[in-house]
């Protein structure tokens, strides 16, 4: 039985390499196309946010939603984990992600959703207030 085992072991170690030293990765914001927002928030409650996105490459991968906090306002953006085998084809391929949001103080949350940036380099955005009722 031991000796089995050890064959086992033996195998799934050298079997399974977790390096690659072919493959390099790294992450990128990449724009949000549309957001789709409730017209309002209901003060506590959980609310669906959902964002469009176009995948450019076939070694882009979805990751996570870029979200910071600022007060009321909320940059919100896409963030891809890119892996760079040297075999990508762009594509234009459009996504979809979301997140929840929870609405904690009455008035208004600003969100503001990057599309890019502009000729000279400055970011551009998708504003958009939301009101909070209780």
């Amino acid at each position: 039985m031991k000796k089995i085992l050890f064959i086992l072991l033996t195998l799934i170690l050298f079997s399974c390499s977790v390096e690659d030293d072919n493959l390099d990765t790294h992450f990128e914001i990449i724009p949000v196309e549309s957001a789709v927002l409730p017209d309002e928030f209901v003060l506590g409650n959980l609310h669906l946010i959902q964002l469009t996105y176009i995948r450019p490459s076939t070694c882009h991968a979805y990751n996570d939603i870029y979200y910071v906090s600022e007060s009321n306002e909320r940059t919100v953006a896409v963030m891809t984990k890119i892996f760079d085998n040297g075999d990508c084809e762009e594509i234009s391929t459009v996504l979809e992600a979301s997140f929840d949001f929870r609405a904690t103080e009455l008035g208004s949350y600003i969100f503001k959703f990057w599309k890019g940036t502009d000729d000279e380099g400055e970011d551009i955005y998708m504003t958009v207030e939301v009101p909070v009722v209780e």
